[in-house]
Parts: C-alpha cells; sequence; structure tokens
C-alpha cells in the first residue's frame, strides 16, 4: 500500500475547512492523507495524553511516522534536558509505545545531520540506536554523502539490512556533502521516501539561520518532475509492503498541493479517509 503525506499537519491552510482550530487541523488533514509525520517529537517528546488524542481522533488506518527527538540524533547542542541518555531514550519509547498501542505506527524516523558521516563510530552508534529501539520499526535518513560513495553504498545497505532498518529515500538539492543522492534502494519490508524539494541555493545556509530554514524547503515541483517521482514510486511499491511518501517542501505551502498531484499521478483512491468538513455556507443560496 503507498500512503502519501506531509511533514506535519499544522501549516497546511489549503486543506481546512473555513477557519480551523488548532486542535481540530489533524481530523481536517485525515480527510485528505492516510498519513503524517510527527516532526514536532524532533523538539520535545510528546506527552502521552496527546499522543493518545491524536490516535483516537484519526481514522482507524490512519498511520503516524514518528521523527526521533533531537537528543537521539546528534542535532541537540549542549546537554540534553534528561539525566541520562537512557532516560531520554526511554521518555521516546514511552511515547512511540502509546502510538504502537493504538496500531497507528508507521515507524521511527531517526534522521541524522550532515555532520554524522560514514566512520566506524557513527556505525557503532547505529548499533546503538538499534538496540535502544529493539521492537520498533525504524527508518534511517543520512545528510552526508559519504555513506553513499561508490566503494561503500554498498556496504551502508547491507548495514541498514542486516539490522532491519528502513532506509529513507531522499529527494533534495544536489548540494555538495551535506546533501545525499536519490537511491532508490529498499532495505526492509517498508519504504519511505521524503521529498524536500531542490531548492539548491535555500539548501545551503548562506545567510542568517531564520531566512535559511523559511527558504529552504521553498520549492514547488513541476509536473514532469512529479511524473519522474511517481515512476519510481510505482517501482518501489513492487519490493515492499508498505510505501510511505512525505512531501517536506512546505515553505511556500507547496507540499499539500504537489502531494494531492502525486496521488492524482499514482491513481491513490484513499479509502478510510475522514469525512470532509463542508464550508458553513455551502448549499446556501
Amino acid at each position: 500500500m503507498i500512503r502519501v503525506g506531509l511533514t506535519g499537519w499544522g501549516d497546511h491552510p489549503s486543506l481546512y475547512s473555513g477557519v480551523t482550530a488548532s486542535k481540530e487541523k489533524l481530523f481536517d488533514y485525515t480527510g485528505h492523507f492516510l498519513t503524517v509525520e510527527v516532526d514536532t517529537s524532533f523538539y520535545a517528546i510528546p506527552l502521552t495524553e496527546n499522543v493518545r488524542k491524536w490516535c483516537v481522533d484519526t481514522p482507524e488506518n490512519f498511520r503516524f511516522v514518528v521523527k526521533a527527538y533531537q537528543g537521539m540524533t546528534g542535532h541537540l547542542r549542549g546537554d540534553i534536558p534528561f539525566e541520562s541518555k537512557n532516560d531520554m531514550f526511554n521518555a521516546f519509547i514511552e511515547c512511540a509505545n502509546e502510538f504502537k498501542r493504538h496500531g497507528k505506527l508507521a515507524m521511527i524516523l531517526a534522521q541524522f545531520p550532515p555532520w554524522f558521516d560514514c566512520q566506524a563510530k557513527n556505525v557503532q552508534y547505529l548499533l546503538y540506536i538499534r538496540q535502544q529501539l529493539k521492537g520498533f520499526d525504524v527508518a534511517i535518513e543520512f545528510r552526508n554523502r559519504t555513506w553513499y560513495a561508490d566503494n561503500v553504498v554498498q556496504q551502508t545497505m547491507d548495514l541498514l539490512r542486516e539490522h532491519q532498518f528502513i532506509h529513507t529515500i531522499c529527494d533534495e538539492p544536489q548540494a555538495g556533502v551535506g546533501s545525499v543522492p536519490f537511491y532508490p534502494t529498499v532495505t526492509a519490508t517498508k519504504a519511505l521516501v521524503r521529498i524536500h524539494g531542490r531548492n539548491i541555493h535555500g539548501w545551503r545556509n548562506t545567510g542568517n539561520a531564520e531566512n535559511w530554514r523559511k527558504v529552504r524547503f521553498l520549492y514547488d515541483y513541476n509536473s514532469e518532475e512529479l511524473q519522474q517521482l511517481g515512476q519510481h514510486v510505482k517501482r518501489l511499491q513492487s519490493e515492499v509492503q508498505d510505501l510511505y511518501v512525505l512531501f517536506n517542501n512546505n515553505s511556500g505551502l507547496h507540499a499539500a498541493k504537489n502531494a494531492k498531484e502525486l496521488q492524482g499521478i499514482l491513481a491513490i483512491r484513499d479509502v478510510g479517509l475522514a469525512p470532509k468538513q463542508l464550508n458553513m455556507f455551502e448549499g446556501e443560496l
């Protein structure tokens, strides 16, 4: 099954019915897509009661891709806000288990930073991640090109396959060592494709951090590009049981539009979506 969705549900105004309160945005979102990435978990581990509400408020066949907390993947500068690394992982596991109890967990996404390169200590850290998150489907996303060098890429894929990691296939700007190529290889029974846009100038941090974050994912895929992505997705579908495609190019609010266009290309007719809310004036004379 192919599930197409977005990273986060709170910033896609084209999906909401009229003036939608923040607490109702997830329900409106589930009228359009059957999966979403929980990106807020990267910044703070969600409370169990919030996770429970998200699970109860979504359709039965809706699935969440839960992004690993930044302290788990080496993004966090300074000390972690926990007594120990074990406490940090245990807090995240409690959160992930709540999704799992409701049957709503697609996978955990561990996205590593650009400075997480291909070297022995980082291979060992991947094994540590696997040990800590045993029993979970875990997707690994690299942001450093050394994992895809000609002389090591097969070893990278073998490593992921051996330890039952899901290889995250990324479409992103080709901007040097801090970016990875589109490498459509699967390593598990599930696959994840994350679509970041192709804004090569915005991908590099050449200005102040605030403006860079705003423009990094500013990109609107054209029809030809989406057709090409669709061909890759169709091929990948034949190799896995479940395929998740997440659009992250939302700086200009293009993600929802592009995701809908890809659904059309793939002739996806999702079953089990939440009922869409009618505009309060719809049908009036």
